[in-house]
Order: structure tokens, then C-alpha cells, then sequence
């Protein structure tokens, strides 16, 4: 029966070439997307959607990336980290001026099968880009990601000005900086020569979007998000709100073969490498993953093979890893198999013992926005406060926060002075409250909790209406953090709403400089003003522990994939059946 069914899979995948009127796939392309091979995994939060241009959190996205291609991304396994196209057929064409952009699509690609496509087969075209390019700007959509191309692109931000007058943004009109000039080749104009454009380019908020998708399905505010239709290798076959989702391989995915090891590669990168050599992707048939907000419920699936992947969760890691960063004893003598790193990301809201309290050690101490590893990241910064309570209470001495007869400051005026926090659900942000609260308490400020879900709380973010809260940001550069201080992205990426002149004259510079030298002096600039200005309380630079059941062949940690990558995974099923409790 196996043996009939890849017959008939192979069969199958030469027919749809060949009506396609492509080349022929090669013999072993009945091996991939097996459908016996499901991976479990587990997301901290359910989701708000699945349209890329109406969310901008980790975990929509890291389901939106498995749905959805973008035209670039980084490369899963060179080190250092390379920029690499996607779906686009090259890098970038620049012009001198460095303002026009031409960008060729590779043909050949197919959206997932859909109702919305008449029954014919629907092509990825560059006119797809331009299309959820304009989205993402339709006040409409309320997009959170704006900030990714407002003030950029000649003609766009005018368009949208005029969505705003006429209540309908129109999507016909041709924009002159944002054009396909023919099926395959998007042109893009910018205002100003922008050295930091390509960053933005592996977002999944600018990925292709069919328009037929969209006018079937958009809701009353233009979303789509509960029906993606997309490129990528899988598609969506289930959303159990608050319990599960299940994806399934996209059976019209292009040929794409696992990445070869680069020269350079330690030897855990070749071994992987060697393991996966030349398989197609997406090898694993359907994906399932859980929504388990807390901590110890995710360690334990994991412990018990109901997860096949997960990252450690800070505050147990200590019973699986030891003080060095290895895996305990009864862990490692089943062949599980760690990987670990510094995340490109910076988590803000910081007191003194947090990382050895909570985080139990995985992290490093925030000195700026931008983490190591990335561009303009400043060494030996460290100009943020320390964690000093006799200076904090002299200050608010000084400038008349007096403490009242209940031990409790007041403002200036003699009213109350409370600090009203925003905190996430779980135990963990329980642990992150109640650091927060002694330790204002021990500087003699009142501190009140409104527990939400993540949703809700991101929502409530970008609406303006939470006082305090804390986040983690990640980002591939300099500008992805820099840009989240800007004034004009004030409610897009720039949640605290900080306004400076002299920040936002340094960032527009940083722009138009094209050495790189002289761009990342421009940041140290900036990072200097944040830290003088304090619109965040940087916290600390995470440590990723990732674990994978010694089943799983393909995994290697990436800074740049914070989202996850599981498109990239095989599982070893003799070996699943065989260690599997």
C-alpha cells in the first residue's frame, strides 16, 4: 500500500507539471510532505489572525511564515547571516541614486488552491506585492506594520492620505514609486535613497497577497483572518481558537531542496546538512500546534513526547540545563538534542535581579535597544540607570513625590500616585508582577496589575490606552530596532510614543548614508538619546534554549528565526517509534 500510494504521488506531481508546463520534477519527488510525519510543537499565545498585514506579533507570524512568502529571507544555515531571495528571482536592482528598485519575481510559483480562484491555478505575480503593499497602508486595514513603508515609497503615502478623505483607498489608480511594469518585475521609487529598505523585505506583512482572496473573504475592516491563502509550504487546516492549530503541506509547493552546509560550517551545521542532503521541503506532512500559555504544561509535553520541538521556557530551564549551559544528565542520555543562543531581541522593563531570579540565568543584562550581533550595536555601552533605589528615592524626593503618611508616595499636587501595569497571563508574568512590585514598593510607589492575554494587551498597545507594559522586540539590524523610537511610527512599531527632533533627524539620516561606518556612528547617536531620554527600561538580551526529540533531523538554531522554521524539519519515523515512551 505504501509503495501504490508514492506511485501515485509521483504520477500525480508529473501530471501537475506538465499541465503547468513546467519541467518535470525528478524521480524522488514523491518524497516529501509525507503525511504520516506530523510535528508537534507549542505556541505560549493563540493568535489574533492570519492575515500578515493586520498582525505583527511573534506568534501569528511564526504561523503567517509557514502560509505566506515573502520576497526575501535569511539563509537557514550560513554563518555569519546572509540575506537571501525567496521568492524573488535575484537581490535588488539599485540605481545609482540608489533610489529605484527593481525586483524580478521568480515565475513559476503557485498560490494554494482556493474557491476564490475559479478552479484555475493562480500564479504569484509581482502585481500580488503591489497589491498588499497598498494594504498594508489602507487605514482601513489598520495595519500595525505602516511603519515598514510610510514615508518611503513615491505616491504611496499620498494614496493613503486620500483613503482617509474619500473612506476608500483606491487600488486600481497606479501609484507612480509602486509598480509590476510587467508580470514579473516589481519597480519600486523611494522618496530618498533608504540603505536600510532591504531589511524589510522578509517581512511577512510585505509578502504576495492574491486580491481575489481578499474581496471573497475580507471582513468589515478589509482583514482576512481566518482564511490565508498563500504561497508557502503549508496551508491552514485548522484553527481551534485558544487550543489548537493545524497546518498541512501545500501539495502545489514549488521544488525547494534543503540548503547546503556553507564552507565555513562547524561540524553540527554539516552533520545537519549531510542529514538532510538535497530532500525536498517541506518533508514533514502536517504540523500541529498547541496554544499552552504556561510553562511547566510545555516542559512537560515535551518530556512526555508529546512535543517533538520546543524552546525551553526561561524560568525552568533549570530542570533540563545545567549552570553551563548543558543538558542534565537524563535529558542528554536519550540523545535529546539542544541548541542555544543569543536571540536578536531585547526585552524592555528591567529591575536588578530579574535575570538571576526569573530568568534563572538565560539572558545577558540590556545595555541598548539594538542586541549584539546585530548592526549598531554599541560595545561597552552602558549608559542605561543601574538599578539604584537610594538615587531613585532622592530623585523623587527631589522633585517633590513625598511619601505620605501610609508609606505610599504622592504626586506633587498631593494626589495618589499609582503605577498601572499591564501584565500577560501565566505564572511566569506572575513572577514579573510581583519583582515589580516590591521593588517600587521599596522606593515607596503603589503599583496595580491588569492581567489580559497577550492579545489583548498587544491590541490595547497600539490603541495608546495602556500605561505601562513590557514587551520583547526582535529584529535582523539596527534600523528594526531604531525605528521603534521614530515619532512618526507613534501606535505602528513606536508603542511608547516617544518623540525626540534630534532622534528623528539622526534616523532620516541613517537612512540616506550608505557607509556603514558612518551609519552605525549615526546609531550610537541615537542610542545614546534613548538612553538619556528613557522612553524604555531596557531588560535583558535572552539566551534560546531550543530542544528537539532525537527524532528530528534538519533543526539548527538561527538568531533571524526567531520565528520558527519548521518547514526545514524531517522526522526520522523509525526512530520516533522506536525511543517514542
Amino acid at each position: 500500500m505504501a509503495y501504490r500510494t508514492a506511485v501515485v504521488r509521483w504520477l500525480l506531481a508529473l501530471a501537475l507539471a506538465s499541465v503547468a508546463g513546467t519541467k518535470a520534477l525528478p524521480c524522488d519527488a514523491a518524497d516529501w510532505a509525507d503525511p504520516s510525519k506530523v510535528l508537534k510543537v507549542a505556541l505560549a499565545s493563540d493568535i489574533a489572525g492570519l492575515d500578515p498585514a493586520a498582525i505583527q506579533d511573534l506568534f501569528g507570524n511564526s504561523i503567517c511564515r509557514h502560509i505566506f512568502d515573502a520576497l526575501y529571507m535569511w539563509d537557514y544555515l550560513a554563518r555569519p547571516y546572509q540575506f537571501v531571495p525567496k521568492v524573488a528571482a535575484g537581490m535588488p536592482e539599485i540605481s545609482a541614486d540608489g533610489r529605484i528598485w527593481t525586483i524580478r519575481i521568480k515565475p513559476g510559483i503557485y498560490f494554494t488552491d482556493d474557491p476564490a480562484f475559479g478552479g484555475k491555478r493562480r500564479e504569484l505575480v509581482a502585481a500580488d506585492f503591489v497589491y498588499e503593499w497598498k494594504r498594508v497602508m489602507d487605514p482601513r486595514v489598520r495595519s500595525p506594520n505602516t511603519d515598514l513603508l510610510e514615508r518611503k515609497i513615491v505616491g504611496l503615502d499620498d494614496a493613503a492620505a486620500k483613503a482617509k478623505t474619500t473612506g476608500k483607498f483606491d487600488y486600481d489608480t497606479e501609484i507612480q514609486g509602486l509598480r509590476a511594469i510587467d508580470r514579473y518585475t516589481l519597480r519600486v521609487e523611494l522618496v530618498t535613497p533608504d540603505y536600510t529598505f532591504l531589511q524589510v523585505l522578509n517581512a511577512p506583512s510585505l509578502a504576495g497577497m492574491a486580491r481575489e482572496v481578499v474581496e471573497k473573504y475580507q471582513d468589515e475592516s478589509g482583514r482576512v483572518m481566518n482564511h490565508p491563502v498563500g504561497t508557502g509550504p503549508y496551508k491552514l487546516k485548522e484553527w481551534q481558537p485558544n487550543r489548537r492549530i493545524v497546518l498541512e503541506a501545500n501539495p502545489g509547493f514549488r521544488d525547494v531542496r534543503f540548503p547546503a552546509a556553507p564552507a565555513n560550517a562547524d561540524a553540527t551545521t554539516k552533520t545537519v546538512a549531510d542529514t538532510m542532503k538535497n530532500k525536498r521541503l517541506p518533508q514533514i506532512g502536517r504540523i500541529e500546534v498547541s496554544i499552552v500559555e504556561e510553562t511547566n504544561p510545555r516542559l512537560l509535553m515535551f518530556n512526555n513526547a508529546e512535543l517533538d520541538l520546543a524552546d525551553i521556557p526561561y524560568d525552568v530551564a533549570p530542570k533540563m540545563i545545567d549552570a553551563d549551559g548543558h543538558l542534565l544528565p537524563e535529558f542528554a542520555k536519550r540523545a535529546i538534542f539542544l541548541d542555544r543562543g543569543v536571540e536578536l531581541t531585547t526585552t524592555y522593563s528591567y529591575f536588578n535581579d530579574e535575570i538571576r531570579v526569573i530568568r534563572s540565568g538565560q539572558g545577558m543584562p540590556a545595555t541598548q535597544p539594538i542586541p549584539p550581533g546585530a548592526e549598531g550595536h554599541v560595545a561597552n555601552f552602558k549608559g542605561f540607570a543601574t538599578y539604584d533605589p537610594a538615587m531613585a528615592r532622592a530623585l523623587l524626593d527631589k522633585f517633590g513625590y513625598r511619601v505620605a503618611s501610609n508609606g505610599v508616595r504622592t504626586r506633587p499636587d498631593g494626589s495618589p500616585l499609582v503605577i498601572r501595569q499591564t501584565s500577560v497571563i501565566g505564572a511566569v508574568f506572575r513572577q514579573f508582577d510581583d519583582l515589580w512590585s516590591r521593588n517600587m514598593r521599596d522606593v515607596g510607589i503603589h503599583m496595580e496589575f491588569d492581567v489580559q492575554s497577550f492579545q489583548e494587551a498587544f491590541k490595547a498597545s497600539h490603541m495608546g490606552k495602556l500605561q505601562f507594559v513590557g514587551y520583547g522586540w526582535s529584529g535582523d539590524g539596527a534600523d528594526d530596532f531604531m525605528r521603534l523610537f521614530y515619532g512618526p511610527n507613534s501606535g505602528s512599531g513606536n508603542l511608547a510614543r516617544f518623540r525626540n527632533a534630534d532622534f528623528d533627524a539622526l534616523y532620516e539620516k541613517s537612512h540616506i548614508t550608505p557607509d556603514d561606518t558612518e551609519r552605525n556612528r549615526l546609531y550610537e547617536s541615537m542610542t545614546r538619546i534613548v538612553s538619556a531620554q528613557a522612553p524604555w527600561c531596557v531588560n535583558a538580551y535572552r539566551i534560546s534554549n531550543t530542544v528537539a526529540q532525537p527524532w528530528i533531523r534538519g533543526y539548527r538554531k538561527n538568531a533571524h528565526f526567531l520565528i520558527p522554521s519548521w518547514w526545514y524539519l524531517d522526522i526520522d519515523t523509525a526512530a520516533q517509534k522506536a525511543r517514542r515512551p
